[in-house]
C-alpha cells in the first residue's frame, strides 16, 4: 500500500468531493462519525468529552464530533483556539449547527482561559492537522503543552497537533495522544520511532475517500504487507533439487563469536537454501560441525574460489580485523552479497568500497552502523531519506534497520509492518543475514530478497509471541518459526 504525503492526501479528497460527487462538509461528516462511533466504542458510555478546535478543518471535524455526541446527550465541553483569521468554510458550518443546539464554545485566548477539566474527561485534539507547515509557536504552543501536563486520556484527530506528515517533528512542540485516530491510511510521520511517544495507539478509520484516486507522481513510500509479499514469492520447484535452490557461502564467526555464525547458517538452511558452506576459523571447525551438521565448511587463509556460490553473507561475528577477506571478496565475488555487522563497519573505515559492491547486494545496518558508513543524520526522517537517496546513488538496496524497518532501492523506500519488540535482541540481526543470503542464493534480486527477507523474520518474531513473551524471544526461536512464516505466504 502507498503512502500519501499530505499534499496527495489533499487531492484525494478533492477528488472524491468531484468525482463521487460529494459536498466537502458531508465528507467532513463521515470523517466526524467514523471519529464519534470509535470513541464510544472505545471509552464506553461514562465519559466526558472535552473537544479543543482549532479554525480549519481539523477544527471542523471537532466541531461535528461534539455535536454527534450531545445530540447523544454525551456531557461534552468545546473550545476554540483565537485566531483573527476567517475559519474554513466547513469549520464555520459545523461550528454554526453547535451553536443551533445552544452549545457554549468557550474561546481560548490567553493562558487565563485555561479550562478546568474532569478528571474522566476524554480530552479530543482537534486543533491542528495535516496542513501544519511551521512548528508550534506562541499561545498555540502554550495551550499543547498545557493539555501535555492534564493526566486524562487523549485522543488526536488524523494527526497529533504540532506533528508533521512528511518530515521529522523532534523538537517541536506535539500533543502527546495516547490515541490517534487517523483517516483512510496510515501516514508517513506514523512510522518514525522518534514520533512514536506522540501518537500512542494508531486506529485508521474508513471515511470512504475514493478507491479510483491516483496520485499524479509514484508516492516515495510504501508498507508490505502479506499481499505485498504473496507477489514476490516464488513457490518452491517440486521437480527441484539441491542444486536449483542455490549453493550459498557464509564468512562469519571468529573466536569468541561463532555464535553468529551458527544463528546466520541456521536461518540460511531454514529458509531454503540448497547448499551451505560457512568460511570460518580453523581454530572453531568442531564447532560449526556439532551445532549444524547440515552446513559445510571451508576455513580462514584457504582461498575462497567463488564460482560454486550463489550468493554470499558477510559480517555475523566476523571481526573487524579481517580487512583482507572482505577486500579480496569485494575485489572478485561477481554474485550477490549481504554485508551486515563488522563487514559495513570494515567498509564505514574504507568508503570507497562501497563502489566495489556487485549489483543486487544487500546491506543490512542498524542506525548507528548506517551513520558510520553515511554520516551522521540530526533525525530519523534524515536518515531514512539519506538511504533512499543512497540507494540511486548504488545499485544495492538498503536495509535500516527499526521498528518499521526500511528497505531502500532505486530511490523507493518500503515500510516493513512484521515484527515486534521482542526482537531487539542480540543474533536477532544475524538471523536476518542469514535469511537474506538464502534468498539471494534461491534466485531473488536485491529488492525482492530483502522485502521478502525482512517480512519472514518479522512474521517469525510475531508467529514466536504465540507461545513466548517479548522478554523471553530468542533468535534461535525466530528460525525455528521460519517454516510457519513461510506456510503463511501460501494461506
Amino acid at each position: 500500500m502507498e503512502l500519501f504525503n499530505a499534499q496527495q492526501i489533499r487531492e484525494w479528497d478533492a477528488y472524491t468531493i468531484a468525482n463521487e460527487p460529494i459536498r466537502s462538509v458531508d465528507l467532513m461528516e463521515r470523517a466526524a462519525e467514523a471519529c464519534y462511533n470509535k470513541l464510544l466504542r472505545g471509552f464506553g458510555t461514562e465519559r466526558t468529552f472535552a473537544i479543543f478546535c482549532g479554525k480549519g478543518n481539523k477544527g471542523g471535524d471537532g466541531m461535528a464530533i461534539a455535536r454527534l455526541l450531545l445530540e447523544d446527550e454525551y456531557s461534552v465541553q468545546v473550545f476554540e483556539l483565537f485566531s483573527e483569521k476567517n475559519g474554513s468554510v466547513d469549520f464555520e458550518t459545523n461550528k454554526q449547527r453547535l451553536q443551533d443546539l445552544n452549545c457554549p464554545i468557550q474561546v481560548l485566548q490567553n493562558e487565563t482561559d485555561f479550562p478546568d477539566i474532569s478528571e474522566n474527561a476524554i480530552v479530543v485534539d482537534a486543533l491542528f492537522g495535516s496542513g501544519l507547515n511551521k512548528p508550534l509557536q506562541d499561545f498555540a504552543a502554550e495551550l499543547v503543552t498545557y493539555l501535555n501536563h492534564l493526566s486524562n486520556i487523549k485522543v488526536a484527530i488524523d494527526v497529533p497537533s504540532g506533528m508533521f506528515l512528511d518530515q521529522s517533528s523532534q523538537g517541536n512542540i506535539v500533543l502527546d495522544a495516547q490515541y490517534t485516530f487517523t483517516f483512510q491510511r496510515l501516514k508517513f510521520c506514523f512510522l518514525l520511532a522518534e514520533n512514536a511517544v506522540h501518537f500512542g495507539e494508531i486506529s485508521v478509520l474508513d471515511i470512504g475517500l475514493s478507491g479510483k484516486y491516483k496520485p499524479q507522481e509514484t508516492p516515495i513510500f510504501s508498507l508490505v504487507d502479506l499481499s505485498f509479499v504473496q507477489k514476490i514469492y516464488k513457490p518452491r520447484n517440486e521437480y527441484g533439487h539441491k542444486g536449483t535452490f542455490g549453493h550459498a557461502l557464509l564468512v562469519a564467526g571468529n573466536k569468541g563469536k561463532m555464535g553468529a555464525a551458527i544463528l546466520a547458517a541456521i536461518a540460511c538452511l531454514r529458509s531454503g537454501a540448497g547448499l551451505l558452506t560457512c568460511h570460518i576459523p580453523a581454530s572453531e571447525s568442531l564447532v560449526l560441525p556439532i551445532a549444524i551438521p547440515e552446513a559445510m565448511s571451508s576455513f580462514r587463509g584457504e582461498n575462497i574460489v567463488f564460482s560454486p556460490y550463489k550468493s554470499i553473507g558477510v559480517g555475523p561475528g566476523l571481526g573487524t580485523d579481517e580487512t583482507a577477506l572482505l577486500k579480496n571478496i569485494l575485489d572478485n565475488a561477481q554474485q550477490p552479497l549481504v554485508l551486515d555487522a563488522d563487514a559495513l563497519n570494515m567498509i564505514a573505515q574504507n568508503p570507497d568500497w562501497l563502489a566495489l559492491v556487485p549489483e543486487s547486494s544487500i546491506l543490512s545496518p542498524h542506525p548507528k552502523e548506517f551513520e558510520r558508513l553515511f554520516g551522521k543524520q540530526p533525525n530519523e526522517a534524515a536518515r531514512i531519506q539519506k538511504a533512499i537517496d543512497v540507494s540511486i546513488q548504488y545499485p544495492f538496496t538498503i536495509i535500516l534497520k527499526g521498528h518499521n524497518t526500511l528497505v531502500a532501492h532505486q530511490g523507493k523506500g518500503y515500510f516493513n509492518t512484521t515484527g515486534n519488540a521482542g526482537m531487539a535482541t542480540g543474533g536477532s540481526g544475524d538471523t536476518l543475514t542469514g535469511l537474506l543470503t538464502s534468498l539471494l542464493a534461491q534466485g531473488y534480486d536485491g529488492r525482492d530478497a530483502a522485502l521478502l527477507g525482512v517480512y519472514l523474520h518479522g512474521l517469525a518474531g510475531d508467529l514466536v509471541l504465540e507461545k513466548e513473551s517479548e522478554e523471553s524471544l530468542l533468535p534461535t526461536d525466530l528460525s525455528a518459526c521460519l517454516g510457519r512464516a513461510f506456510k503463511k505466504l501460501k494461506a
